[in-house]
This record gives structure tokens, C-alpha cells and sequence, in this order.
């Protein structure tokens, strides 16, 4: 039986509010879960630059949780190396990724203190986030500096759609592996970072700030060169900050 246009707008009307009604509950109810899940993944994320991927795995999400408040603390930065205080700032809450569309200087720098076991006053390395653009979309990672604030204790690397097999073997243990014991400055102090090289196959043992590269990945590998000297410029400042204060106690 054909239906009036008045019947047919009302109940069209009627299954829309149901529809939306049911999609924000159900945003209500999974937001909390969701949040909690991202926050999860990203304190992995920050650990895996310092402890192995096999030992994360091994920890169950309250693990994870537990040891990150024991062994990780954190302050904020900016461009200069001072500081931010400022209320609600916290490095686990800046989104590099939204501050990425800021210029440099507008930006919040998040720095993780890794934390020997057991002794809090004791910084095993410094972990810093960095975000960039491979060859299809963003690419971002946290490198780990020993507590020289030079040498490469650990990395970790992510995409968000890079190719199988190619650039998205950035997430490869093996690759990132590459990185450990490299130099970001050079012995006069400026900032060289490490340049993952075109090709695959060579040995760079003998080269503070080359890696071996990826077969069929160059736009991957550059991306992550970028990446990984621009944000450490970036951080530049509060690194020196560190070191020159490490002198001056020594003296």
C-alpha cells in the first residue's frame, strides 16, 4: 500500500533521531574505553624506544600502565628549551600530530625521562617524540638518547599507511635496531642527526650518522631522515641546555 509523503517524512524523521540518538550513546559509553586504548598505545609507543618490543608484549595493559608510572616522567618544552608550566600542559596530553600544522616555534615539545629501576633520581635516557611525512602519509617515532644526550640508546618507529614490504618496514625491529649506538651531533658539537641512506646492504659501522637504508623505500628513508634531524633540531636547545649543565655541576 502506497504510503502519504507525510507518513514517509515523519518516519524518516522518527528513524533518524533513534539512529542518533543509539550513535551517541554508544560514543558516550566507548569514548572513556577509546581514550583509555590510545593512551595505552602510546605509553608502548614511548617504552618500546627502551625496552623490547618482546618485553611489551609479554605486559598486560595494567603492567604496562604500572611500569610506566615507575620508570617514565616527563616535562614539556618549547623551542628555546624552557620550561612551559603553564596549567593542564602535560607531555602526555600535546598531540604532536595537531602541533605538527603549527610552525616550529608555536609548538609544545613533549621530552619522556626514562628512570633507572628503583632509584628515581637516577635518568637512564632522555626519549623525545618526533612526527613527519613519508611517502603516502605521516610517519612519527620516539628516539631515546643515552645519557650523553648524543648517542641513540633506542627508537621506534611508526605509518600510518606506508607500503607493505617497503616503507612500512620502518616498524621492523631489525631496521630500527640500526639506529642503536648512532650520534646525533658531531665531535664539535653541531647537530648531524642520523641519515638512513639509499639502497640496502652496506655495513655503516664505522659512520656515526649513517644507517643502512631500505631496498625500494628511498621517499620512506628520507622521510624519517626529515623527520628525525628536524625534530631534533627542534630539541636542540634544551639537549645543550642539559649538557652545558652537566659541565658547570662537574666544575
Amino acid at each position: 500500500m502506497q504510503q502519504s509523503n507525510t507518513y514517509i517524512i515523519v518516519y524518516s524523521a522518527v528513524l533518524t533521531i533513534i539512529l542518533g540518538l543509539l550513535l551517541s550513546g554508544s560514543a558516550q559509553v566507548l569514548g572513556p574505553w577509546q581514550q583509555e586504548s590510545i593512551a595505552l598505545d602510546k605509553k608502548k609507543q614511548i617504552l618500546g624506544a627502551v625496552i623490547s618490543a618482546e618485553e611489551i608484549d609479554a605486559m598486560t595493559p595494567e603492567q604496562v600502565n604500572a611500569f610506566y608510572s615507575a620508570r617514565i616522567s616527563s616535562t614539556v618544552v618549547d623551542i628555546s628549551g624552557k620550561e612551559i608550566t603553564k596549567e593542564g600542559i602535560t607531555a602526555e596530553k600535546v598531540e604532536i600530530a595537531k602541533d605538527y600544522k603549527k610552525t616550529a616555534e608555536e609548538r609544545s615539545y613533549p621530552v619522556f625521562i626514562f628512570h633507572a629501576e628503583g632509584k628515581p633520581d637516577q635518568i637512564e635516557s632522555y626519549i623525545f617524540p618526533m612526527y613527519g611525512a613519508g611517502l603516502w602519509d605521516a610517519i612519527w617515532g620516539y628516539v631515546a638518547l643515552e645519557t650523553d644526550l648524543n648517542t641513540i640508546a633506542g627508537i621506534t618507529l611508526a605509518h600510518a599507511s606506508e607500503t607493505p614490504g617497503l616503507g612500512a618496514r620502518i616498524t621492523e625491529g631489525k631496521v630500527q635496531a640500526r639506529y642503536v649506538g648512532k650520534k646525533i651531533f658531531d665531535e664539535s658539537g653541531t647537530l648531524i642527526a642520523v641519515m638512513m641512506q639509499k639502497g640496502e646492504g652496506k655495513k655503516y659501522d664505522s659512520d656515526a650518522h649513517k644507517v643502512d637504508g631500505m631496498s625500494g623505500a628511498t621517499i620512506t628513508g628520507n622521510g624519517v631522515n626529515n623527520m628525525l634531524k628536524s625534530y631534533m633540531g627542534c630539541y636542540e636547545a634544551y639537549i645543550k641546555s642539559k649538557t652545558t649543565s652537566k659541565v658547570v655541576a662537574v666544575l
